[in-house]
């Protein structure tokens, strides 16, 4: 059983109070146009029956005009052959024709205002469907949305940005650290060689002192 009983349920529906309201807005929609879909097919079926039935009573109201014209045209006849009596018939069934064409004529008005109501039914149900499948796409829209950022913070719990970033310059940290290693081991290089340089330069002075104090020692 649907939601809907009657055109006037969906012609009078509140689309976004319903859907407000529902546990699930997404069901609830595309059953909402599922139902006017349909109503819509038939409404529109029950239009095109109704207009099959006003060409009818065209055709029969030009029938009967036509019924009527050639009474008159065979009463007048009568009269002119002194004939009353057939005149008389001629005439009666004249009367017959413009009554059933009055009788017509009231038919096909009747017709017609109800066509006109089934038109403009169907021209809100179709606004309505329009509303409906507007509000659809919008969900749609709503949903689509909520699984990228769902996918987001599914990729941030597994990934973590901010621990990524804190590993980085942990690792930084240790490459500073290995530069700066290398830098002191070569400037301690250096320095020993200075060293060792400054020490020879030492020894050569030690000998040449030595050398002098010999001489010294021998001239005394």
């Amino acid at each position: 059983m649907g939601m809907f009983s009657r055109f006037t349920d969906i012609i009078n529906a509140n689309i976004n109070s319903m859907l407000d309201k529902a546990e699930h807005p997404e069901k609830m929609i595309k059953l909402i146009i599922t139902e006017m879909e349909e109503t819509l097919v038939e409404v529109r079926s029950t239009a095109a029956k109704h207009i099959a039935e006003k060409k009818s009573l065209l055709r029969q109201i030009r029938v009967m005009e036509t019924s009527a014209a050639n009474w008159q045209e065979k009463a007048e006849r009568a009269v002119n052959k002194a004939r009353d009596d057939l005149a008389k018939a001629a005439l009666s069934e004249k009367h017959k024709a413009v009554s059933e064409i009055e009788f017509l004529t009231k038919e096909l008005e009747s017709l017609e205002e109800f066509l006109t109501a089934v038109q403009e039914d169907g021209q809100r149900i179709q606004e309505k469907l329009t509303e409906a499948k507007r509000r659809q796409e919008a969900l749609i829209l709503r949903q689509q949305s909520a699984h990228v950022r769902l996918k987001v913070r599914e990729r941030e719990n597994v990934y973590n940005i901010d621990e990524a970033l804190s590993k980085f310059e942990r690792y930084q940290q240790k490459i500073d650290r290995v530069e700066a290693e290398l830098e002191a081991y070569d400037l301690t290089k250096n320095n020993d060689l200075d060293s060792q340089f400054k020490a020879l330069e030492d020894d050569e002075n030690v000998e040449l002192e030595l050398d002098e104090l010999k001489k010294k020692v021998a001239n005394g």
